[in-house]
């Protein structure tokens, strides 16, 4: 539009974190930092108890369209782990138009409930998701590229409503 931009939050301090919100955000409620504290919220995700060498490499591994992840250390200055060094992964947007934000964010759910599921809060990522069946899926999948058929036919059901409000294309 070439608009400037303008943070809807503090911690959205620019559209590559806007788009990254919503895969992100579904880890909120989770033991795990999703950036505030850092200069990239929504771009970092991590623990203290995290081994972010794995968790990048079994994220980058199902390639997941629009995005890549790369291992991080960082120290959240505030909020959730505040002044703890936490491990975990960088996400970087490799293409806005293919990242799907809710099959990305509960498929780093998933990763972290295999790695770290003695110690991660899965249970509160349905807090956000609000969907029983894909949250059964969440907990049951034995790949989670098994995961968007669980919602495909909402989406189908759901884009004349859509495409009847949109501005742009």
């Amino acid at each position: 539009t070439g608009l400037a931009w303008v943070r809807p939050s503090p911690n959205l301090r620019n559209p590559t974190q806007a788009v990254l919100y919503p895969a992100v955000g579904l880890l909120e409620g989770t033991n795990v930092s999703v950036g505030r504290g850092s200069d990239e919220p929504f771009e970092r995700l991590g623990a203290p108890w995290v081994d972010g060498e794995r968790l990048a490499a079994a994220l980058e591994q199902l390639q997941l369209p629009g995005v890549r992840f790369t291992e991080l250390s960082f120290r959240p200055s505030e909020s959730k782990y505040e002044g703890e060094l936490c491990h975990g992964v960088q996400l970087t947007l490799t293409d806005a138009r293919a990242f799907e934000p809710v099959r990305t964010g509960l498929s780093i759910a998933w990763v972290l409930n295999r790695h770290h599921g003695q110690v991660f809060e899965v249970a509160e990522v349905n807090s956000r998701l609000r969907n029983q069946e894909v949250w059964e899926g969440l907990m049951t999948a034995a790949d989670p590229a098994d995961l968007p058929a669980l919602w495909a036919d909402d989406v189908a059901n759901f884009a004349p409503f859509r495409a009847a409000c949109l501005l742009y294309e």
